[in-house]
């Protein structure tokens, strides 16, 4: 595995092709031979909207910039006033030299 660098950023985040709410995200990159590249980071959003999304499948965030993410909620439980969730990052991420570092 080889860490690319970070990408941020504010985008829609949408659960079942449905728009949730505005988002902002701190994402970092990986690199891995057999799967390319994935993320792992922070994404921020007004709580009552981050736990109504929380744990589902099929959420992802469109970008501002035009990028498509495949989000996947990392941790098992969620505090009730958290504005912020930790997830694993696929999809349309940038290629491994469009990285900042």
């Amino acid at each position: 595995m080889h860490y690319l660098g970070g990408i941020s950023g504010t985008g829609v985040l949408k659960c079942n092709g449905e728009e949730i709410a505005r988002a902002t995200y701190d994402f970092d990159g990986f690199f891995h031979k057999t799967v390319g590249v994935t993320g792992s980071g922070e994404i921020r959003m007004p709580a009552p909207a981050l736990r109504s999304v929380f744990g589902r499948q099929r959420v992802q965030l469109f970008t501002d910039d035009g990028r498509l993410l495949d989000l996947k909620f990392s941790e098992k439980t969620l505090p009730s006033a958290s504005a912020a969730a930790h997830v694993d990052v696929t999809g349309d991420l940038p290629d491994p030299l469009d990285w900042r570092r």
